[in-house]
């Protein structure tokens, strides 16, 4: 995944695309800075696809807040670019469940975790972080797993 960034940033520097250009450059700053904090021992230990994932999650749930914020100050033209910045990283996240996708995944790990009471939303939540990151909301999912074991 690391790879294919990368190579989106060359092709976006050779293309001229200056949003596309710094939005992938945050990204692997991101990623660099990820590896860096992961050092053991003074020696770096480049992070996995699923951590990657999960950045790119964070950057994306951090661009809507930020989208939001501009538009209630009427500054639509910082709300734009940070809806452009949200299209460009999710080019590189795997599909979205949509809604009925994530009830069934939630409906699965509740039944996996023989989940029986809200306070077995955490066993839930872990399930579906390590299956599917990236690939839904997990606020969303979230109140499906509230609304399912409350």
């Amino acid at each position: 995944m690391r790879e294919t960034i990368n190579a989106a940033m060359k092709q976006a520097m050779r293309d001229k695309e200056a949003l596309r250009l710094s939005t992938l450059r945050l990204v692997m700053a991101a990623i660099k800075d990820r590896d860096i904090a992961t050092r053991v021992d003074g020696v770096e230990i480049s992070i996995g696809d699923d951590e990657i994932l999960g950045i790119l999650g964070k950057m994306i749930k951090q661009r809507k807040d930020s989208a939001q914020a501009y538009e209630a100050a009427e500054r639509m033209e910082l709300a734009q670019q940070e809806l452009s910045e949200i299209k460009i990283i999710q080019e590189f996240l795997p599909k979205q469940l949509n809604d009925t996708e994530v009830e069934d995944a939630v409906k699965k790990a509740i039944a996996d975790t023989d989940a029986s009471s809200i306070r077995d939303m955490g066993k839930v939540m872990g399930i579906l972080k390590s299956t599917y990151t990236g690939q839904m909301d997990f606020g969303k999912a979230g109140g499906a797993v509230k609304a399912l074991l409350g």
